[in-house]
Protein backbone atom coordinates (compact mmCIF):
# COMPACT_ATOMS: atom_id res chain seq x y z
CA UNK A 1 0.00 0.00 0.00
CA UNK A 2 1.77 3.57 -0.99
CA UNK A 3 1.70 6.38 1.63
CA UNK A 4 0.06 8.95 1.69
CA UNK A 5 1.74 11.97 0.00
CA UNK A 6 0.53 14.16 2.95
CA UNK A 7 1.43 11.81 5.12
CA UNK A 8 4.91 11.40 3.43
CA UNK A 9 5.51 15.53 3.26
CA UNK A 10 5.02 16.03 6.64
CA UNK A 11 7.48 13.24 7.47
CA UNK A 12 10.05 14.56 4.91
CA UNK A 13 9.43 18.50 6.57
CA UNK A 14 10.12 17.33 9.69
CA UNK A 15 12.93 15.30 9.12
CA UNK A 16 14.42 18.28 7.62
CA UNK A 17 13.34 20.71 10.22
CA UNK A 18 15.08 18.18 12.99
CA UNK A 19 18.39 17.89 10.49
CA UNK A 20 18.45 21.89 10.24
CA UNK A 21 18.02 22.06 14.11
CA UNK A 22 20.69 19.63 14.93
CA UNK A 23 23.26 20.97 12.16
CA UNK A 24 22.94 24.57 13.96
CA UNK A 25 23.45 23.17 17.12
CA UNK A 26 26.19 21.83 15.90
CA UNK A 27 28.07 24.35 14.03
CA UNK A 28 26.85 26.55 17.32
CA UNK A 29 28.91 24.03 19.74
CA UNK A 30 31.59 23.80 17.29
CA UNK A 31 31.95 28.06 17.16
CA UNK A 32 31.99 28.04 21.10
CA UNK A 33 34.27 25.62 21.22
CA UNK A 34 36.93 27.36 18.55
CA UNK A 35 36.45 30.80 20.74
CA UNK A 36 37.15 28.53 24.28
CA UNK A 37 40.44 27.31 22.77
CA UNK A 38 41.42 30.76 20.81
CA UNK A 39 40.57 32.19 24.37
CA UNK A 40 42.75 29.43 26.46
CA UNK A 41 45.36 29.70 24.06
CA UNK A 42 45.39 33.22 24.22
CA UNK A 43 45.83 33.22 28.28
CA UNK A 44 48.03 30.22 28.16
CA UNK A 45 50.42 32.75 25.90
CA UNK A 46 49.97 35.66 27.83
CA UNK A 47 50.94 33.84 31.03
CA UNK A 48 53.81 32.67 29.03
CA UNK A 49 55.39 35.72 28.15
CA UNK A 50 54.73 37.17 31.37
CA UNK A 51 56.72 34.43 33.25
CA UNK A 52 59.19 34.93 30.71
CA UNK A 53 59.77 38.46 31.21
CA UNK A 54 59.50 38.64 34.73
CA UNK A 55 62.15 36.26 34.43
CA UNK A 56 64.50 38.38 32.42
CA UNK A 57 63.49 41.82 35.12
CA UNK A 58 64.67 39.17 37.75
CA UNK A 59 67.97 38.47 35.96
CA UNK A 60 68.52 41.97 34.77
CA UNK A 61 68.21 42.74 38.78
CA UNK A 62 71.65 40.51 38.96
CA UNK A 63 74.62 42.82 37.79
CA UNK A 64 76.51 41.59 34.78
CA UNK A 65 73.34 39.73 33.88
CA UNK A 66 72.07 42.56 31.29
CA UNK A 67 70.96 45.29 32.77
CA UNK A 68 67.56 46.26 31.11
CA UNK A 69 68.87 50.13 28.97
CA UNK A 70 68.19 53.07 31.15
CA UNK A 71 68.24 54.80 27.78
CA UNK A 72 65.62 52.17 25.88
CA UNK A 73 63.13 52.80 29.21
CA UNK A 74 63.34 56.10 29.25
CA UNK A 75 62.53 56.23 25.69
CA UNK A 76 59.21 53.86 26.13
CA UNK A 77 58.03 55.70 29.23
CA UNK A 78 58.38 58.87 27.16
CA UNK A 79 55.92 57.36 24.63
CA UNK A 80 53.96 55.23 27.37
CA UNK A 81 53.51 57.89 29.35
CA UNK A 82 54.91 61.75 28.68
CA UNK A 83 52.93 61.85 25.43
CA UNK A 84 49.47 60.42 26.58
CA UNK A 85 49.06 63.50 29.71
CA UNK A 86 47.33 65.60 27.48
CA UNK A 87 44.39 63.46 26.59
CA UNK A 88 44.50 61.92 29.80
CA UNK A 89 44.43 64.93 31.41
CA UNK A 90 41.44 66.53 28.92
CA UNK A 91 38.95 63.22 29.71
CA UNK A 92 39.62 63.51 33.60
CA UNK A 93 38.54 67.43 33.69
CA UNK A 94 35.37 66.06 31.78
CA UNK A 95 34.72 62.98 34.19
CA UNK A 96 34.80 65.68 36.83
CA UNK A 97 32.72 68.08 35.24
CA UNK A 98 30.10 65.34 34.43
CA UNK A 99 30.13 63.65 37.97
CA UNK A 100 29.36 67.06 39.59
CA UNK A 101 26.34 68.38 36.96
CA UNK A 102 24.98 65.14 37.23
CA UNK A 103 24.73 64.41 40.87
CA UNK A 104 23.78 67.95 41.29
CA UNK A 105 20.41 67.96 41.27
CA UNK A 106 19.87 64.73 43.46
CA UNK A 107 21.50 65.93 46.06
CA UNK A 108 20.30 69.53 45.61
CA UNK A 109 16.73 68.08 46.43
CA UNK A 110 18.26 66.39 49.80
CA UNK A 111 19.47 69.68 50.81
CA UNK A 112 23.34 67.99 50.15
CA UNK A 113 24.47 69.92 47.56
CA UNK A 114 28.19 70.34 49.06
CA UNK A 115 28.38 66.24 49.45
CA UNK A 116 29.34 66.59 45.60
CA UNK A 117 32.63 66.97 46.40
CA UNK A 118 32.52 63.30 48.52
CA UNK A 119 31.19 61.34 45.26
CA UNK A 120 33.88 63.06 42.88
CA UNK A 121 36.62 62.26 45.55
CA UNK A 122 35.36 58.91 45.67
CA UNK A 123 34.57 58.10 42.32
CA UNK A 124 37.73 59.32 40.66
CA UNK A 125 40.37 58.20 42.99
CA UNK A 126 38.95 54.63 43.67
CA UNK A 127 38.05 53.98 40.20
CA UNK A 128 37.22 56.71 37.30
CA UNK A 129 40.92 57.99 37.68
CA UNK A 130 42.96 54.40 36.96
CA UNK A 131 40.16 52.82 34.81
CA UNK A 132 39.64 55.72 32.17
CA UNK A 133 43.36 56.33 31.91
CA UNK A 134 44.11 52.67 31.04
CA UNK A 135 41.66 53.12 28.53
CA UNK A 136 42.84 55.64 27.41
CA UNK A 137 46.31 54.20 27.46
CA UNK A 138 45.70 50.93 25.88
CA UNK A 139 44.17 52.91 22.72
CA UNK A 140 47.59 55.33 22.83
CA UNK A 141 49.99 53.54 23.77
CA UNK A 142 48.66 50.24 24.06
CA UNK A 143 47.70 49.82 19.96
CA UNK A 144 51.55 51.47 19.48
CA UNK A 145 53.29 48.55 21.28
CA UNK A 146 51.34 46.46 18.78
CA UNK A 147 52.06 47.90 16.00
CA UNK A 148 55.40 48.26 16.34
CA UNK A 149 56.16 44.73 17.98
CA UNK A 150 53.81 43.07 14.99
CA UNK A 151 55.96 45.17 12.14
CA UNK A 152 59.22 44.11 13.75
CA UNK A 153 58.14 40.16 13.36
CA UNK A 154 56.76 41.05 9.77
CA UNK A 155 59.94 42.50 8.52
CA UNK A 156 62.04 39.68 10.38
CA UNK A 157 63.73 41.96 12.99
CA UNK A 158 62.81 39.87 15.57
CA UNK A 159 64.88 36.74 13.81
CA UNK A 160 67.63 38.91 13.70
CA UNK A 161 68.30 39.60 17.06
CA UNK A 162 67.67 35.96 17.75
CA UNK A 163 70.14 35.26 15.10
CA UNK A 164 72.67 37.90 17.46
CA UNK A 165 72.06 36.30 20.74
CA UNK A 166 70.08 38.95 21.58
CA UNK A 167 66.49 37.67 23.84
CA UNK A 168 63.84 39.58 22.41
CA UNK A 169 62.25 39.28 25.58
CA UNK A 170 64.65 41.11 27.27
CA UNK A 171 65.08 43.41 24.84
CA UNK A 172 61.61 44.33 23.69
CA UNK A 173 59.11 42.96 25.94
CA UNK A 174 60.81 44.04 29.56
CA UNK A 175 61.49 47.94 29.13
CA UNK A 176 57.08 47.91 27.40
CA UNK A 177 56.10 46.17 30.48
CA UNK A 178 58.09 47.89 33.32
CA UNK A 179 57.32 51.13 31.35
CA UNK A 180 53.79 50.89 30.82
CA UNK A 181 53.27 49.76 34.43
CA UNK A 182 55.31 52.68 36.10
CA UNK A 183 53.98 55.42 34.35
CA UNK A 184 49.86 54.27 34.49
CA UNK A 185 50.54 54.50 37.99
CA UNK A 186 52.40 58.15 37.47
CA UNK A 187 49.32 59.23 35.05
CA UNK A 188 46.11 57.42 37.79
CA UNK A 189 47.23 59.84 40.43
CA UNK A 190 47.64 62.87 37.70
CA UNK A 191 43.87 61.64 36.98
CA UNK A 192 43.22 61.79 40.60
CA UNK A 193 44.49 65.33 40.74
CA UNK A 194 42.81 66.80 37.34
CA UNK A 195 39.45 64.83 38.16
CA UNK A 196 39.19 66.04 41.26
CA UNK A 197 40.14 69.92 40.08
CA UNK A 198 37.42 69.68 37.44
CA UNK A 199 34.57 68.64 39.76
CA UNK A 200 36.22 71.60 42.04
CA UNK A 201 35.74 74.23 39.12
CA UNK A 202 32.31 73.06 37.96
CA UNK A 203 31.80 73.08 41.38
CA UNK A 204 33.06 76.88 42.32
CA UNK A 205 31.57 78.51 38.77
CA UNK A 206 28.30 76.56 38.56
CA UNK A 207 27.07 75.10 41.16
CA UNK A 208 28.12 78.24 43.66
CA UNK A 209 30.38 76.08 45.93
CA UNK A 210 32.56 77.96 48.13
CA UNK A 211 36.19 76.03 47.16
CA UNK A 212 37.25 75.65 50.76
CA UNK A 213 34.17 73.80 51.85
CA UNK A 214 34.39 71.54 48.70
CA UNK A 215 38.58 71.07 49.94
CA UNK A 216 37.19 70.59 52.94
CA UNK A 217 34.92 67.66 52.18
CA UNK A 218 37.08 65.78 49.75
CA UNK A 219 39.85 65.82 52.32
CA UNK A 220 37.29 64.50 55.25
CA UNK A 221 35.67 62.19 52.43
CA UNK A 222 39.06 60.37 51.02
CA UNK A 223 41.16 57.66 53.09
CA UNK A 224 44.74 56.44 52.59
CA UNK A 225 43.02 53.31 51.07
CA UNK A 226 41.61 54.97 48.31
CA UNK A 227 44.54 56.44 46.87
CA UNK A 228 45.85 52.99 47.82
CA UNK A 229 43.29 51.17 46.01
CA UNK A 230 43.59 53.27 43.33
CA UNK A 231 47.46 52.83 42.51
CA UNK A 232 47.32 48.82 43.01
CA UNK A 233 44.54 48.77 40.17
CA UNK A 234 46.58 51.10 37.94
CA UNK A 235 49.54 49.06 38.23
CA UNK A 236 47.66 45.81 37.57
CA UNK A 237 46.08 47.43 34.69
CA UNK A 238 49.53 48.98 33.10
CA UNK A 239 50.76 45.49 32.96
CA UNK A 240 48.06 43.86 31.61
CA UNK A 241 48.10 46.14 28.62
CA UNK A 242 51.39 45.90 27.56
CA UNK A 243 50.95 41.97 28.27
CA UNK A 244 48.19 41.75 25.54
CA UNK A 245 49.83 44.33 23.14
CA UNK A 246 53.36 42.72 23.39
CA UNK A 247 51.85 39.05 22.89
CA UNK A 248 49.79 40.16 19.80
CA UNK A 249 52.43 41.94 18.27
CA UNK A 250 54.55 38.51 18.77
CA UNK A 251 51.65 36.84 17.28
CA UNK A 252 51.02 38.91 13.91
CA UNK A 253 50.84 36.94 10.64
CA UNK A 254 49.80 38.17 7.51
CA UNK A 255 51.42 40.77 6.86
CA UNK A 256 49.93 44.61 7.09
CA UNK A 257 46.61 43.38 7.66
CA UNK A 258 48.11 41.13 10.33
CA UNK A 259 49.42 43.83 11.91
CA UNK A 260 46.28 46.02 11.68
CA UNK A 261 44.61 42.98 13.23
CA UNK A 262 47.05 42.88 16.15
CA UNK A 263 46.37 46.80 16.95
CA UNK A 264 42.27 46.28 16.92
CA UNK A 265 42.65 43.40 18.96
CA UNK A 266 44.89 44.52 21.49
CA UNK A 267 42.80 47.51 21.89
CA UNK A 268 39.00 45.44 22.26
CA UNK A 269 40.76 42.75 24.59
CA UNK A 270 42.46 45.51 26.87
CA UNK A 271 39.22 47.68 27.02
CA UNK A 272 37.28 44.50 28.09
CA UNK A 273 39.99 42.82 29.99
CA UNK A 274 40.30 45.91 32.27
CA UNK A 275 36.57 46.46 32.87
CA UNK A 276 36.72 42.89 34.02
CA UNK A 277 39.34 42.75 35.94
CA UNK A 278 38.37 46.23 37.83
CA UNK A 279 35.04 44.20 38.53
CA UNK A 280 37.20 41.92 40.42
CA UNK A 281 38.73 43.97 42.08
CA UNK A 282 35.96 46.16 43.04
CA UNK A 283 34.17 42.72 44.45
CA UNK A 284 37.42 41.64 46.62
CA UNK A 285 37.84 45.09 47.85
CA UNK A 286 33.84 45.32 48.77
CA UNK A 287 34.06 41.61 50.59
CA UNK A 288 37.12 42.69 52.74
CA UNK A 289 35.99 45.98 53.74
CA UNK A 290 38.55 48.21 51.61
Amino acid sequence: MAPDPATASSLFSAGRWLRNRVVGVGTFTAGQLDRLSAFVTFVGGAMGLLMDALAWFARTMVPRRGRVGPSGLAEQMVRVGVESIPIVCLVQVFIGIILALQMAPTLTSYGQLERVADIIAIAVFRELGPLISAIVLSGFAGASIAAEIGAMVESEEIKALQAHAINPVRFLIVPRLVATVVMLTGLAVLADVVGTFGGLLTAWLVLDIDPLVYKDYTQAALKHRDFLTGLVKAAVFGLMIALIACHEGLNVSGGAVGVGRATTATVVKSIVALIGVDCLFTAMFYIFGL
